[in-house]
């Protein structure tokens, strides 16, 4: 039986602001007796909004009453009522994301996506969305390869590497479009980002605030930034100038994977563009894609084609409930209910490797949800043994416990979703291990993938039952 949800997605971004209204039509695609297990099967955009640059007050502060006023005039214009809304999402990205106001902004923004999913997204996770966003995940999907997807935006650059159908590697540099502005009369530089200044002042180069841009002297500042995207995927062997442009911990780690590449964010659609005024925007964003257009990351990999550039964004959500049965899972009441949890897919070789190997895994993956120092709760899932051993049960129980460990030292509680039927076996090994103030949630039956969300709801049926609600971010 197919049923069609209303939807919106928003996403406040370094350079843009902007709304998608959807249609999509989700679909139980579960034989009869098992578990439900819905899926988008179709989604038609019904609106697409203006762009507006993203407000600020101030260097270090949104507007957020300009934004709200935005999007009113949007939904006006859309025909939508926001009361219609089913599901959404409001993502915050980017140089935005930094902003000393953007969890109010995001408090203030919950009631125009629906019942759904408001969130920060740092780096890493920007990168995967974005990547799913321009369909470089379903294109490695599809195609039994990898792709790495490059988002190139106002602020920085996100990396996503997708093999088949695993997010496997990320990583963000601060290279984008906007780093430098330019005056749209005089073509005078207006702005210069504190990265890009450190960067001109060792190398020496004629650029200032107040300086006529033009093309030949932004160049080898413009060269400088390409190439660190060259090294980033391996299509360039020697290491560039400004490693710290990097701004998460690690670059990519397994660039020998790559096959393909995929471009998207704002500058994507720069590469193929010709225009006589390279600063028709205000900023490098064009003089930035025409390098690339003549790069190794155009000519020393395949292009994958991208589905969407500067709208690489949420455009809603599916969602499915389920009820998992309490014998064959562990939980702690006092931490339920819980809603908008992260969720962090573990693949069958990271479950299958050794103790300390899967811990590591868990440590690196966890990293992609901490942002601006704060570590947000996450749950891991992954599919889980059909008959394991007390030795391989016991085994996922400590690296869980060890890659968890500085959350649970903080306080988060411990949440796992597997596939196979051994929810309480797994969660009663973890709880022997960690001290009995630390709640533990351990569910089986479900299946939940990297950029979904998970809601758990209090006991039901006398505590025979957890209501558990997975959430699909569908893009567009």
């Amino acid at each position: 039986m197919e049923d069609q949800l209303l939807s919106v997605g928003i996403d406040l971004g370094t350079t843009t602001t902007q709304m998608v209204i959807s249609k999509l039509t989700i679909k139980n695609m579960a034989s009869d007796f098992t578990i439900p297990r819905i899926e988008i099967i179709n989604k038609e955009i019904l609106f697409r909004s203006e762009m507006m640059f993203t407000p600020l007050l101030s260097g270090t502060t949104i507007d957020v009453a300009s934004i709200k006023s935005f999007l009113d005039q949007q939904y006006q214009k859309s025909g939508f009522d926001r009361a219609a809304i089913q599901v959404g999402a409001v993502i915050i990205t980017g140089e935005t994301a930094r902003k000393e106001n953007a969890k109010v902004v995001l408090e203030a923004l919950s009631g125009y996506a629906g019942d759904f999913v408001v969130a920060t997204a740092g780096p890493d996770l920007e990168g995967m969305i974005a990547a799913k966003g321009a369909g470089a995940s379903y294109y490695a999907k599809a195609n039994h390869t990898s792709v790495v997807n490059l988002d190139i935006g106002g602020g920085t650059t996100n990396l996503a590497l997708f093999h088949h159908a695993d997010l496997v590697d990320t990583g963000c540099y601060d290279i984008g479009g906007r780093l430098i502005k330019v005056d749209g009369h005089t073509n005078a530089i207006t702005y210069i980002s504190p990265k890009l200044t450190t960067i001109i002042k060792e190398e020496n180069l004629p650029i200032y605030v107040g300086v006529t841009a033009t093309k030949d002297l932004l160049s080898p500042l413009i060269d400088l930034l390409v190439a660190n995207l060259e090294y980033a995927i391996g299509v360039n062997p020697v290491k560039p100038k400004h490693a710290d442009l990097l701004i998460t911990n690690k670059a990519l780690t397994r660039k020998s994977l790559i096959a393909y590449v995929s471009f998207s964010g704002g500058v994507a659609d720069c590469i193929d563009l010709e225009v006589s005024d390279p600063f028709i925007y205000g900023d490098i964003g064009i003089l930035l894609g025409e390098k690339i257009r003549h790069s190794r990351l155009v000519t020393a990999k395949k292009i994958a084609p991208s589905t969407e550039t500067i709208r690489a964004t949420v455009v809603g959500a599916g969602s499915h409930t389920t009820e998992v049965s309490g014998s064959t899972i562990t939980y702690c009441q006092k931490t339920l209910p819980l809603k908008n949890v992260p969720v962090i897919k573990l693949r069958l070789t990271d479950t299958k490797a050794d103790e300390r190997a899967l811990a590591t895994t868990i440590l690196e993956k966890t990293a992609w949800y901490q942002y601006e120092g704060e570590d947000h709760l996450i749950a891991l899932s992954f599919e889980g043994y059909k008959n394991p051993t007390f030795q391989e049960i016991s085994q996922q129980a400590k690296a869980i416990v060890a890659g968890l460990q500085e959350r649970i030292e903080k306080g988060h509680p411990i949440v796992v979703l597997i596939k196979e039927d051994n929810g309480k076996a797994l969660g009663q090994s973890i709880l022997s291990l960690v001290d009995r103030g630390t709640s533990v949630i351990c569910l089986d039956g479900l299946a939940a993938f990297d950029g979904d969300y998970v809601d758990i709801g209090r006991p039901v049926a006398n505590g025979m039952a957890l209501p558990v609600i997975i959430k699909t971010l569908a893009f567009g």
